[in-house]
């Protein structure tokens, strides 16, 4: 029995017998009272009443606590059946959640192991890995004679620069596609600029033939023991080419002026006939005013043409020594005169300074007339001279950006270069060897396949655009576009090559999966 049944039967014992006093204080003071009142008899018989009463209180108050400590037991077993059910019910769960709680600690050590077995191993291998990368990096230190510190800043360089000029080309290809809208009118007036203007292009060639009345002038040419021959070069500063082409001589120089006065030199001596070491150097001598004289009046006859006014002498001379200058078999001289007569009809389009177009149009080739003599390009070249004659600031800032090697400072600096880039690439302007066209594609394409995952590749389009097809296996879509980009930088990078405009780079990569049914 539980503590509070005890309690309870406790508690009603303790009442039973409170009850009989009760009842036995009544009979006192009853027989007292019957004493008092009553005869002995009568007290007697009370007495006897009250004790009988008394017993069957006692038996009644008896008997109900036997039931009730009955109820109570029964109670008190039926509620300690309950609590010892639910104490196993709860012992059981305990168990359960015990065993539970064992196999997940055996299955937390057994990962522990592993993990621990993992983290040995990551650990031999970071020490490995470290080791090898150690080695590589003295290997490479080695091998590029460089620390790693200055190969990892040359390598942030490289990828900034790069970076960098992605960034340009991307800023390019924003700028042109806001500029859209004005395409269709800026064609307008370069087609109306073309029409307009009326040149001939004629190729030449930077290598002078004179013609021979007969073979036996040769000999005369050449002189007893070739002093004739020694004594033209020497004077002209100029290769007398004698070979088995019958009835012909090769005059060759770099030096167009000098070409042309040997030119016109043995011409007169052969129509003459009289060709000994003194009358060379009449010859040579008058051939030298009469070239002179002729660049005078070319220049004059170039500055007439394209309408410019108050332009210094010496840029007079200059221009006319382009008379006998080529680039790519188009002469330099009709180029200018060209290129002048396109500006100035693009300024007038425009409503922009037409004299300062023209001007910058004329003299943006000027440094080409003395390249020869002095260090530097001949856009270096140009400018400088211009600058020392007094030529304007608009127009010196048009001969610096004719080929886009600084920034336009005006419209008319872009109407120069464009008037540059139209005269250059019309049709039959310029020439081109075999020998260099051919050079130039084999290079693209070498260029091409050395890159790894490159399949074949193919310069097309005269040399203008290489498509490159890869392995796709090897080469995914990203390493495609990085490829195209790759090949591009080594284009621009190769020593000695020389393209006009720009070249296309086209990665091609396809994946063919053929099956045939049955």
């Amino acid at each position: 029995m539980s503590a509070q049944a005890w309690a309870y039967l406790f508690a009603l014992v303790m009442l039973l017998i409170g009850v009989a006093s009760l009842a036995a204080a009544l009979l006192i003071i009853r027989l007292h009272y019957v004493r008092a009142h009553t005869t002995q008899a009568e007290a007697t018989q009370v007495l006897g009443n009250a004790r009988r009463e008394a017993d069957q209180l006692k038996r009644e108050g008896i008997a109900e606590a036997k039931e009730e400590a009955v109820r109570i037991r029964n109670e008190a077993q039926s509620e300690s059946r309950e609590r010892r059910s639910e104490l196993q019910r709860t012992e059981k769960r305990l168990v359960q959640k015990d065993e539970n709680l064992e196999r997940r600690l055996d299955q937390l050590e057994r990962r522990e192991k592993k993990t621990s077995g993992r983290e040995r191993e990551l650990d031999g291998a970071k020490d490995e890995l470290a080791q090898t990368l150690d080695q590589q990096r003295r290997e490479l230190e080695r091998i590029s004679g460089m620390p790693a510190d200055e190969a990892r800043q040359q390598l942030m360089q490289r990828v900034e620069a790069e970076s960098r000029q992605d960034a340009a080309r991307l800023a390019k290809q924003i700028e042109d596609e806001a500029r859209g809208k004005a395409t269709e009118e800026a064609k307008k007036i370069i087609a109306l600029s073309i029409q307009r203007c009326a040149a001939d292009h004629v190729a030449e060639s930077t290598v002078s033939v004179v013609p021979l009345p007969s073979d036996d002038m040769k000999g005369r040419i050449i002189g007893r023991e070739g002093r004739n021959i020694r004594s033209f070069e020497s004077l002209t500063g100029v290769d007398l080419i004698i070979d088995d082409t019958p009835e012909a001589v090769v005059l060759s120089c770099f030096d167009p002026i000098r070409r042309e006065v040997a030119r016109a030199a043995l011409t007169t001596l052969v129509s003459d006939g009289r060709i000994h070491p003194r009358r060379i150097e009449e010859t040579v001598e008058k051939a030298k005013q009469d070239v002179e004289q002729a660049i005078r009046e070319a220049g004059e006859k170039a500055v007439l043409e394209a309408g410019i006014v108050s332009v210094h002498p010496e840029i007079v001379r200059l221009l006319g020594r382009l008379k006998y200058r080529t680039s790519y078999g188009q002469n330099v001289l009709d180029h200018l005169v060209e290129c002048a007569h396109l500006a100035g009809m693009m300024a007038a389009e425009l409503k922009v300074n037409v004299g300062v177009a023209k001007r910058g149009a004329l003299l943006h080739d000027i440094g080409k007339a003395v390249d020869s003599d002095v260090e530097g390009s001949h856009t270096d070249i140009g400018l400088d001279l211009a600058r020392r004659l007094g030529e304007s600031e608009a127009v010196l800032n048009a001969i610096a950006a004719h080929h886009r090697d600084t920034d336009f400072a005006s419209i008319e600096a872009v109407l120069v270069h464009v008037a540059d880039v139209l005269s250059a690439g019309r049709p039959g302007a310029r020439r081109e060897t075999l020998e260099a066209y051919l050079k130039r594609v084999q290079n693209l394409e070498e260029i091409a396949d050395s890159c790894p995952g490159v399949e074949k590749s193919y310069a097309i389009q005269a040399g203008r655009e290489v498509r490159i097809i890869v392995k796709p296996e090897v080469i995914d879509d990203l390493a495609a576009a990085q490829l195209a980009k790759d090949v591009a930088k080594r284009i621009e990078e190769f020593e000695g090559l020389q393209y006009p405009g720009l070249i296309k780079v086209t990665v091609i990569r396809e994946t063919r999966a053929t099956e045939y049914a049955k």
